[in-house]
């Protein structure tokens, strides 16, 4: 069956990727998405007041190994170097993360060799903990109990809502601990930000005669019939719910704006269980090629809680007590024939913008490869 006309859920990188493929290939789509704006929780805009680049709904920082991926953006944007050198406030300390040597040597008052710390580290970790199965577990294990509690205890409770014995244990498998002095926070090859923003690189990949973009457009209320959807958004949404709600985290953010700089680098996190918020992020600093054009700031503190009702959902929880309740959903997705569940939402799983790039374009060959 040659289909000629599909519909896509979402406006954001899934969504954008799959409707760019196939109408290369000459199937058409309409895009819809209930927001006013493209790009999803990736939405930049140019702050009025200042100038800067704004994320919308807090950082985004792309970084990839997928030489595919990097290429693939490319195309559609001009992507500028960024190193993300993350800070944290601890007990009225600043140190440098991920949690590298010199992390090590300022908290424990050390000049250690590399080789000497990570001896070190071997000494204090949980050794006794042979197959980590929750956060705590795998924390305790990583880094021994003393950084755990400082840098991740209380930063997880705050941006998880919920006691890390309860979160599995890949959230903080994804995590570097490094015994040098390299402070980027990332290990991938491949590290930039779009030189006008996500919201140009996304719309650059959306400009298509084949590509029909409405927004402020609910899919619960489009009255059009299509052969295939393709759905971005929250997975139990999509059944209205009715046998539960999966667990989302959203953000609440609280702008700051000054003369001049505000704490000098883009990201500080504060993982002191007493501070209400997670991190403040001055988005300036995410524009390094533009900092000398700005002579004012603007920054958010990002404070954390459990999604209800009409909030934007932004972080699949993926709580060890909900997985019976999704595995029910993903089995009554499965049954849905015409229907592809894509995306951090969809598939209800902590997706990076690459690979959420990556699932989007193996998506699309595959339903090219069974419907041309």
């Amino acid at each position: 069956m040659t289909i000629e006309r599909v519909c896509i859920v979402g406006a954001g990188f899934s969504g954008a990727v799959i409707a760019r493929e196939l109408a290369e290939q000459g199937v058409a789509s309409l895009v819809i998405d209930e927001r006013s704006h493209i790009a999803g929780n990736c939405h930049t805009k140019r702050d009025a007041e200042t100038g800067v680049m704004v994320h919308k709904y807090g950082p985004h920082i792309f970084h990839t190994a997928n030489e595919i991926v990097w290429d693939y953006v490319n195309r559609f944007a001009d992507m500028m170097p960024f190193i993300n050198r993350v800070k944290a406030t601890v007990n009225g300390q600043v140190y440098s993360l991920p949690i590298n040597l010199h992390t090590i040597n300022q908290f424990f008052g050390k000049t250690m060799s590399p080789g000497e710390a990570k001896d070190f580290i071997t000494q204090i970790a949980k050794s006794d903990i042979e197959e980590p199965r929750s956060f705590e577990e795998q924390g305790m294990k990583f880094v021994g109990e003393e950084l755990y509690r400082a840098f991740f205890d209380g930063y997880t409770r705050k941006q998880w809502g919920i006691d890390p014995s309860l979160l599995p244990a890949s959230i903080l498998k994804r995590l570097p601990l490094r015994f040098n002095y390299d402070d980027n926070y990332f290990n991938h090859p491949f590290q930039g930000m779009p030189k006008d923003g996500y919201s140009s690189l996304v719309e650059n990949i959306l400009k298509h005669d084949k590509i029909e973009v409405r927004l402020g457009c609910p899919f619960e209320e489009l009255e059009e019939g299509f052969q295939h959807v393709f759905y971005t958004g929250p997975l139990d949404r999509y059944f209205k719910n009715d046998i539960g709600r999966l667990t989302y985290r959203t953000l609440d953010f609280e702008e700051i704006r000054a003369d001049g700089d505000f704490q000098g680098v883009a990201v500080m996190n504060y993982p002191d269980r007493d501070v209400p918020f997670t991190r403040i992020s001055e988005h300036k600093y995410f524009a390094p090629w533009e900092l000398d054009s700005f002579s004012k700031t603007i920054a958010f503190k990002e404070f954390s809680r459990e999604c209800e009702a009409g909030d934007t959902p932004y972080y699949p929880v993926r709580r060890l007590d909900d997985k019976k309740l999704l595995e029910n959903y993903e089995e009554r997705a499965r049954t849905i024939s015409d229907v592809t569940f894509v995306g951090r939402l969809g598939t209800y799983q902590y997706m990076d913008m690459d690979v959420t790039i990556a699932a989007a374009l193996d998506v699309a060959a595959e339903f090219l490869t069974k419907n041309r």
